[in-house]
């Protein structure tokens, strides 16, 4: 009984520090790299947003953008493309069988702007068919994949092609999301969250040369290395993170590029944000399982850092969300006293509540010279850990299950999220 009561107290204290020392040590970590990274690549007079780079030539860029019922945006969206500062681009928009407007909208705009190509497909394809369709179409050597929602910067092109005609190992360039849903308290606590989470981690990933995601919202691509990996696949909910680990694979490089900004809708209601969440969470699963065997070999070392990290937020979710359960089981079983947690925050609480505001902050002053005003929504933050650590926690809980159980083969196709209330940046 002594070994058991030993085992049981043991196991607690090991899940009690994991749940701790995890995020502590991991917001530093993305601190430090988001720092480097700012210091190193941005500080410097290239990294002014208001001066695009000078490119030594300026190749044909396909711009891609897949849609399905985004009739309150496709319009701006299109707009706003065809006003891009670079001077050789087409743009192809994937009506993937949209129940509204958004095809006929699509089509009044083709009759006004040759620029503008229209492809309807039939039926709902999903997002990674309406990327092969325009891929296959484009008549750019470099294919930029948008949103069919998000509003592209007037330089982003420049900038997200850089990289690419720096080196021909660059595969694929990410760009800069920024959130411009700000009506309400999760819009307002998403725009610091995209600065800590998507922010600080792609700038410190960057600095050990891979990428867990390219952002699927606004990233170039090159199109040899898009046909050299066999393109998207149809049934992966989360076609980013897919094409992300089959091009570093295969040897290609990702790249990160601060500047390439992209204003996109979120949602901003707790259902919507939950089931965007719950289909992320689960495109990480499916990555994991897809291509774990591929990443351990000894050839793919570099991927390691990449593959441990996410696996290690899976299990944080699970340690965190065991803590919960038996701590309530306490109330109603013996279970020996060690899972009596209190909800009023200890030190180890407040020390981890402010290595995360710290984190926010860090994040926004980087971000700041992108986004007008950005440090007026810190304050907004302080109720990121218990919203949507909360949010992540419950959907990687349910995310693997969920792929596990899912059959095989069965295609992503769209489903229409919430887009919360456009606010123009």
């Amino acid at each position: 009984m002594d070994i058991f009561s030993f085992t049981w107290a043991g196991f607690a204290t090991f899940l009690f520090n994991y749940v701790f020392y995890y995020p502590f040590f991991m917001a530093y970590l993305w601190m430090a790299g988001g720092i480097a990274h700012y210091l190193y690549f941005e500080s410097r007079g290239a990294g002014k947003r208001r001066t695009p780079p000078v490119l030594r030539s300026h190749p044909k860029v396909s711009i891609v953008v897949p849609c399905y019922n985004e009739e309150y945006a496709v319009r701006e969206v299109i707009d706003s493309l065809l006003k891009l500062n670079y001077p050789d681009y087409e743009v192809i928009a994937i009506d993937d069988g949209s129940t509204d407007d958004t095809g006929t909208i699509l089509d009044g705009l083709a009759l006004r702007h040759p620029q503008l190509r229209v492809i309807h497909q039939d039926g709902n394809q999903g997002k990674a068919i309406g990327l092969i369709t325009g891929t296959t179409l484009a008549k750019g050597d470099f294919i930029l994949g948008l949103d069919g929602d998000a509003i592209l910067d007037r330089d982003a092109i420049s900038w997200l092609l850089r990289p690419m005609l720096q080196s021909a190992d660059v595969g694929a360039v990410t760009g800069n999301p920024r959130i411009r849903t700000r009506t309400t308290l999760l819009g307002r606590m998403q725009v610091g969250e995209f600065s800590s989470t998507i922010g600080l981690i792609k700038r410190t990933q960057q600095l050990f040369s891979r990428l867990f995601t390219v952002s699927g919202v606004v990233v170039m691509f090159r199109k040899e290395a898009l046909l050299d990996v066999g393109m998207w696949s149809p049934d992966m909910l989360t076609e980013d993170i897919d094409i992300s680990w089959k091009l570093q694979l295969s040897g290609w490089a990702l790249r990160f590029e601060p500047r390439a900004l992209c204003w996109i809708l979120m949602p901003e209601t707790v259902r919507g944000l939950f089931r965007q969440r719950l289909r992320w969470a689960m495109g990480g699963v499916q990555t994991l399982q897809q291509y774990s065997l591929a990443v351990l070999k000894p050839v793919n070392w570099r991927m390691w850092p990449i593959w441990a990290e996410y696996f290690a937020s899976v299990l944080w979710a699970y340690a965190m969300f065991t803590v919960l359960v038996l701590s309530a089981a306490e109330h109603y079983f013996d279970l020996g006293g060690v899972w009596q947690v209190s909800f009023l925050p200890a030190w180890h609480g407040m020390l981890l509540g402010i290595s995360c505001m710290l984190q926010m902050l860090v994040s926004l002053w980087i971000d700041r010279r992108y986004d007008v005003n950005l440090l007026r929504y810190f304050l907004w933050s302080i109720w990121y850990p218990a919203a949507f650590w909360m949010i992540n926690m419950i959907t990687a809980v349910i995310a693997v299950p969920a792929v596990l159980l899912r059959p095989e083969g069965r295609r992503a196709v769209w489903s229409s999220p919430d887009r919360g209330v456009p606010h123009n940046a």
